[in-house]
């Protein structure tokens, strides 16, 4: 039995998650406050209650505890009644494993069990005192980059128990069809995210001549890559998830990385500019100049970044984890 726990921000963890699961071969349980159970192939779903915002009124102190952890406010009805959840659900269970995509606190508490613990890693600066200790007492590392693009920032402890997917997609399954260029202007697909601001580019899509703009919000899976697919430049921030999808369909981009703790999209972006497997907007930039750029670039260098099947490889990798814990 695996454990899954999905943080609830945006939709990038939810969609990876689907995306691995639905490749496992040993049973799985997705523990999440999520408001909906969202996939059919789920054996199970734990709703967990929420422990966002302060929900008592006699909530109060440190809620980092000393900056040890992250969030973990003291008298905390939904903080106490959800880490209570997953530990009932875990001596019901009793599961070989939990993946942990991503809280430190959760992370914590399943080792604290004896459940081993894999954490899914994250770009940008994780060298605070909270992730230290996650990643620290993590039996392993589940990076959704190719190892081409490891972080060689990373301590050595991190690195040597890392497994490098590749980016995950739910769209890597299926092989993206080539649909001949229709006639007209070029077409340019805003891809949008939940949450974040907006980072170093050039604002609002303005009118360039020759170019046609639509908006994708990542909601409906066909919808979203039908519209990645028929675009000729995707504009997208730098979460993983977005662009786990644009390179799963080949599709040349522009990355407007946004603000978003410990660097995470500035550090991604880095990556891909160096790469050169994406053009990066900058402060100055505008899109008359950007999008052919990006057009220019072409999109067949994010086959690097997918390093083969990300979704199938992670789920091999897990269900390996579990078989290992069950023979030792």
């Amino acid at each position: 039995m695996i454990g899954y726990y999905v943080h609830h921000q945006g939709l990038g963890h939810l969609h990876r998650a689907g995306a691995i699961t639905e490749h496992l071969t040993v049973p799985v349980t997705v523990l999440s406050s999520l408001p909906t159970r969202p996939w059919h192939h789920l054996q199970e779903w734990v709703q967990l209650p929420s422990d966002a915002g302060v929900a008592d009124d006699d909530v109060s102190g440190d809620p980092t505890a000393g900056g040890v952890l992250h969030w973990a406010p003291t008298r905390h009805h939904g903080l106490r009644d959800r880490m209570s959840a997953i530990s009932d659900w875990i001596r019901r269970a009793a599961p070989d494993l939990v993946v942990v995509d991503v809280s430190v606190e959760v992370a914590l508490l399943c080792r604290l069990h004896g459940v081993p613990t894999v954490v899914m890693g994250m770009p940008g600066d994780r060298s605070d005192r909270p992730h230290r200790l996650a990643y620290d007492s993590a039996d392993a590392v589940l990076a959704p980059w190719a190892a081409e693009f490891a972080r060689t920032s990373w301590p050595e402890s991190w690195r040597s128990k890392t497994f490098h997917a590749g980016s995950i997609s739910r769209f890597d399954a299926s092989h993206p069809p080539f649909h001949e260029r229709e006639a007209g202007p070029w077409r340019a697909l805003r891809l949008t995210g939940s949450g974040g601001t907006h980072g170093v580019g050039p604002g609002a899509p303005s009118v360039v001549p020759g170019w046609q703009w639509t908006v994708a919000h990542g909601l409906d899976e066909d919808e979203v890559r039908a519209a990645i697919d028929r675009a000729d430049v995707v504009v997208t921030h730098a979460g993983q998830n977005a662009l786990a999808e644009v390179a799963a369909l080949s599709t040349p981009a522009v990355v407007v990385p946004e603000e978003r703790p410990h660097g995470e999209q500035y550090d991604t972006a880095a990556v891909l500019e160096a790469a050169g497997l994406a053009v990066v907007a900058g402060p100055d930039d505008t899109w008359a100049d950007l999008l052919p750029a990006a057009l220019q670039l072409g999109g067949d260098g994010w086959a690097r970044w997918r390093s083969g099947g990300g979704a199938p490889a992670a789920a091999t990798y897990l269900d390996n984890l579990v078989a290992a814990h069950r023979s030792a």
